[in-house]
């Protein structure tokens, strides 16, 4: 299905950086991404604030273990599932009209949230929450690469992925904090970030401009984005609940991968096909952006797996509070953060970028493989290093395999292939997540049946609470939790070795010197007319 829609024509305006014949000044760029950068980090906040809440959540608005997941899960699935989606209609429609739609669909769906009374009025916050947050992952990065050009875009990508590092490494900790504050309580998880978005909206509005949207007949793909959505979402559905509800190998799992597979296959010939297409198939022609695809899912496991799972193992087998379960991470977010800026701001120095990503691979490799050696009585100094390390290579990789992918395809497409990258990031993030975790059940579920404690709680899955065990029994669930944990990162270490090697095949190419806006009105004007 799809469907033609011809947008109305804008009303002539002055010259000036709405029509494309001026760029924006560095003051300008500078106010605008102010409003951006608030907006990107309350979004992906959302979606680890609650990890650290989610216990006391539950049991107050009477939610079950499977509901616990969802309220995770629900809020990843929209976000992962509606990014390629956002990243076409960038390349169609007012890239700043969008984004007050994202930021308008994250309020309400924080709303809606803090004031939930039910599991389900949650679930269905989480959805819009979600549907926000995959706009405001793609968008934020594809104005900056309009606005900026890829020479100077280093600089302020590194400072984006600091905010996004931050955002996710952080939120278990402010979570945490706020749980933990008596005057506070839950929903506050839900809502501290609904002033922070408007502030964000009114920014945006007053100090964004951008290039008019030329008019012209625009072809909505619906059948593309209904297919992909649809493929992406039942094998999220499948890895979520694989190993809880039914086992991998099952009846289920053929069913729900066979139709996956089948949806997304039905997906590639639709996209082949129709003229304005949710992913253009031809991006994947350039090298660069097929690499940096790959290595961007890997790194998205990294990214969500291993800060999902430190977080547990520092609680449950290490005897951490969630504040102070936090507070340990910190090592994590200042390596990321450090590693981030300073790459990009070296990068917009040098003009060269791939060294950036080997080193990149090469410090995500080690700290993997320094966590494979963890157990129960690791050091908190040894996990500080082991995090900053670890940091260091995510924090060198993430946002600087968007620039390549940004570099490589015309104006055009900059949308799509930025939405690319940043889907198969939070796609491999999911699936790390799913699949690490029940890994994690699998090991614990063996070590204490090995070990002989753990009790009925841990062999229905439950995660137990160590403070109320008694001793001995703690020592052995503490011990079954480190050495499963440190299982995971083992696990985990070849992905970010596949990671290296991919980036070792990308081409370094000569950073752009003029912004995306710019080089689309150049490509406008040496087009064909029809």
């Amino acid at each position: 299905m799809s469907t033609t829609i011809e947008p109305a024509a804008p009303a002539s305006p002055p010259p000036g950086p709405e029509t494309g014949l001026a760029p924006m000044s560095r003051r300008e760029v500078l106010q605008a991404l102010y409003g951006l950068f608030m907006g990107m980090f309350v979004a992906i906040l959302a979606a680890t604030i609650v990890s650290n809440a989610l216990p006391v959540i539950i049991p107050e608005i009477g939610g079950s273990q499977s509901v616990y997941t969802w309220v995770i899960t629900a809020e990843l699935l929209a976000m992962t599932a509606t990014v390629p989606l956002w990243g076409k209609l960038a390349d169609l429609f007012s890239q700043k009209l969008l984004l007050q739609i994202s930021f308008a669909l994250f309020v309400v769906g924080s709303l809606l949230a803090g004031l939930a009374q039910d599991t389900t009025m949650l679930i269905v916050a989480r959805v819009f929450q979600g549907m926000g947050a995959g706009g405001l992952t793609a968008l934020v990065q594809i104005v900056m690469a309009a606005m900026i050009p890829p020479r100077e875009l280093g600089r302020y990508a590194g400072v984006f992925g600091g905010i996004f590092a931050v955002a996710t490494v952080g939120g278990p900790l402010i979570g945490g904090v706020i749980v933990d504050t008596s005057w506070l309580g839950w929903r506050w998880c839900f809502l501290l970030g609904v002033p922070f978005t408007l502030l964000a909206m009114v920014l945006v509005q007053r100090t964004l401009k951008l290039p008019a949207v030329p008019r012209r007949e625009v072809s909505i793909d619906w059948w593309g984005a209904l297919l992909l959505t649809s493929g992406v979402s039942l094998l999220l559905v499948w890895i979520t609940f694989a190993g809880d509800r039914y086992d991998w190998l099952s009846v289920e799992t053929v069913l729900m991968v066979g139709a996956s597979v089948l949806l997304l296959v039905a997906t590639v010939l639709v996209e082949s096909r129709v003229r304005e297409p949710i992913i253009p198939l031809g991006i994947f022609r350039s090298r660069t952006v097929t690499l940096s695809v790959t290595a961007s899912a890997l790194v998205g496991v990294a990214m969500f797996g291993g800060t999902v799972f430190l977080a547990q193992y520092l609680q449950i087998s290490q005897g951490y509070s969630p504040t102070e379960a936090g507070l340990l991470t910190l090592p994590l977010v200042g390596g990321l953060l450090v590693s981030s800026t300073v790459a990009g701001a070296l990068i917009t120095k040098t003009g060269r970028w791939k060294g950036w990503l080997i080193g990149g691979g090469i410090a995500m490799t080690i700290g993997f493989g320094l966590f494979a050696t963890i157990d129960a009585q690791t050091s908190p100094w040894l996990l500080g290093l082991y995090m900053a390390v670890l940091g260091a290579g995510v924090g060198a990789l993430m946002q600087n395999l968007v620039l390549a992918a940004q570099n490589d395809v015309p104006a055009a497409e900059l949308g799509a292939a930025t939405s690319v990258v940043s889907f198969f990031r939070s796609l491999g993030g999911t699936i790390g997540v799913s699949a690490l975790g029940a890994v994690l059940a699998t090991r614990v579920a063996d070590d204490l049946s090995v070990l002989g404690g753990g009790g009925e709680g841990a062999s229905e899955g439950a995660v137990p609470d160590v403070s109320t065990l008694p001793e001995q029994v703690r020592t052995i669930v503490e011990n079954a939790y480190g050495d499963a944990t440190a299982h995971l990162f083992l696990i985990a270490t070849p992905l970010a070795a596949l990671a290296l090697v991919t980036v070792l095949f990308i081409k370094e190419k000569a950073l752009k010197t003029t912004s995306g806006a710019e080089r689309l009105v150049q490509e406008q004007a040496q087009a064909p007319l029809h």
